[in-house]
């Protein structure tokens, strides 16, 4: 598939990136930014210091992780704006390299929440994996309709039906029997 075939139609984007919930999902990523930043130049860097070994250890890898999920959050959101002020062209924005997705499996506060790590750091990890979720389903949605990477059962069976009202041969337990 070239680049070129993944730029979304003009309605697709516009629609987002004028609308509220851009600037709200704008607005609330970059507080965050802002905000973790504050946090770990700042208390998070006084608390580490008082960790053990192990949690320690665990701060300093979950915030290097943290801070490049932010970043990458940060950066497509800024982009984004960018195509919508006209400061970029859309197909530009579309182009491979500035797409986003989970690699990763994303932090797992629960697991460590016993460990001594700081509250107010496991809540900056919290709501900074729901920002990077949502940007690349956002992402996904925007640049890439239709192609969802994980199969979703539902949607299949709702299509299945759907080309069975279609096709005049609406057999609701037939279709059942075939996704057994």
């Amino acid at each position: 598939m070239a680049e070129r075939d993944l730029v979304p139609p003009q309605t697709a984007l516009e629609p987002f990136t004028g609308g509220k919930l851009f600037d709200t999902v704008f607005s609330r990523g970059m507080a965050l930014v802002e905000e973790t930043a504050a946090y770990l130049d700042g208390p998070g860097r006084d608390q580490s210091k008082a960790l053990g070994r192990e949690p320690g250890l665990t701060y300093a890898a979950w915030s290097m992780e943290l801070t490049t999920r932010l970043m990458q959050a940060a950066s497509w959101l800024v982009m984004q704006k960018a195509v919508r002020d006209g400061e970029m062209r859309r197909e530009d924005a579309a182009a491979r390299k500035y797409r986003i997705r989970r690699d990763t499996p994303a932090l797992d506060t629960g697991s460590v929440e016993a460990s001594g790590l700081p509250a107010r750091f496991l809540d900056l990890v919290t709501k900074s994996e729901a920002l990077f979720e949502q940007v690349c389903r956002l992402d996904e949605a925007l640049y890439q309709p239709g192609q969802s990477s994980a199969a979703n059962p539902v949607s299949e069976q709702m299509a299945a039906l759907q080309k069975a009202a279609e096709t005049g041969a609406f057999d609701p337990l037939m279709v059942w029997r075939r996704a057994k």
